[in-house]
């Protein structure tokens, strides 16, 4: 566990040099979580006053009628596609990057507008795997629960490179499934737990974020309102802060893991020993 977690800090470091190099990649999860939040505005919204507002809001809600399936199918095909599109367009940064390029935003935008087909055939598969572990997940209780988390972990897994094969090879769902499975079964498993200290890392970063909202609320219960409105104010910022980043650097890690896995090719800011401890061959 302490070696993985050193690795996870040496990625994270490889990756906070890129991420210091084109601060701009911060845009792209900012945009994406900013276009996620419209997007459930406008589903939850016009639902607000019907039982589909429910079924939306909770995931533990089973869908009554087939129209809660396709409002339901609608909503994860959208978010879904936000979310791929800037990761997308964070990763053709960070692969320009990498290959000794001084990548811009437009560069990132152009990356995934080039592949959108690619990324609505992406965005239509996972929306579709969603709702079905939806369904477990829903109609069966605990069982389907734990069912469900499975297959998504399992999920997660075949997919882990889906998006940087899109971005690069530009390849359709199925063949981007199989090509990020090819390479995982080319590897050491090793790979899926290389974000494991940066997850730590970012946890440590989280808990001092929750540390003003704490004396915010001790403040507020001082009768010090003005102070606890600054401290939860500052706390919320920077928690906002940490999950860009955090975004970023992980999206940057899965770039520079998938150069080196298909092309052998060791990113630049990352070192070739420390690649190789993340992917020991067979």
């Amino acid at each position: 566990m302490f070696d993985r977690m050193a690795r996870g800090w040496e990625l994270a470091k490889g990756s906070w040099h890129v991420l210091k190099l084109d601060k701009e990649l911060l845009v792209f999860p900012f945009l994406s979580g900013l276009a996620c939040l419209v997007v459930l505005a406008s589903f939850a919204i016009p639902l607000w006053s019907t039982d589909y507002f429910q079924t939306l809001m909770n995931e533990k809600a089973a869908p009554e009628d087939p129209l809660a399936y396709v409002i339901l199918f609608a909503f994860y095909f959208v978010n879904y596609f936000v979310i791929v599109f800037f990761n997308s367009a964070l990763i053709g940064c960070a692969i320009i990057r990498f290959k000794g390029g001084d990548p811009t935003l437009a560069d990132g935008f152009r990356a995934a507008r080039d592949r959108l087909p690619q990324i609505v055939a992406w965005a239509l598969v996972s929306a579709t795997v969603g709702l079905v572990l939806r369904i477990i997940e829903s109609r069966s209780e605990r069982v389907g629960q734990i069912v469900a988390g499975l297959m998504g972990m399992a999920w997660s897994a075949v997919t882990y490179f889906v998006v940087p094969v899109i971005v690069i090879e530009r390849k359709g769902p199925v063949e981007a499934t199989k090509r990020s499975l090819s390479i995982l079964r080319g590897t050491w498993g090793e790979a899926l737990t290389a974000n494991f200290g940066i997850g730590v890392i970012v946890f440590l970063a989280s808990l001092v974020g929750f540390v003003p909202i704490v004396l915010g609320f001790v403040a507020l219960t001082a009768g010090l309102v003005p102070l606890a409105i600054l401290g939860i104010l500052l706390g919320v910022i920077l928690l906002l802060l940490i999950g860009l980043v955090s975004s970023a650097l992980n999206a940057i890690v899965i770039a520079a893991l998938y150069l080196y896995a298909a092309e052998g090719s060791v990113p630049d800011y990352f070192d070739n020993r420390l690649l190789g401890d993340a992917f020991r061959p067979k």
